[in-house]
């Protein structure tokens, strides 16, 4: 999986925010609000890591969580862009 091209994580004072930028706004109106786990999820895409078992292994080492919650946790995330439109599989 990999983010589409056209999609900018922003932070904005606390908050993490993925907008749209230049041709995703044609079909992407609006932004996705994320806590600063998605949005170290989202920068681990934008790093290349490209599928759901590479994303569970980082995610449970950085936040020392146990596979079955980090499982869930990325599966969560990850139907969320996929709903939104802003993932290629």
């Amino acid at each position: 999986m990999k983010i589409k091209k056209g999609f900018s994580l922003r932070k904005v004072s606390n908050h993490y925010v993925v907008v749209p930028l230049e041709e995703a706004t044609n079909y992407f109106k609006g932004v996705i609000h994320l806590n600063e786990t998605s949005a170290f999820l989202w920068q681990a895409l934008e790093k290349g890591m490209s599928n759901r078992i590479e994303l569970t292994k980082v995610f449970m080492k950085e936040y020392n969580i146990d596979k079955e919650t980090a499982s869930n946790d990325v599966d969560e995330f990850l139907k969320v862009l996929i709903d939104a439109n802003v993932i290629e599989r």
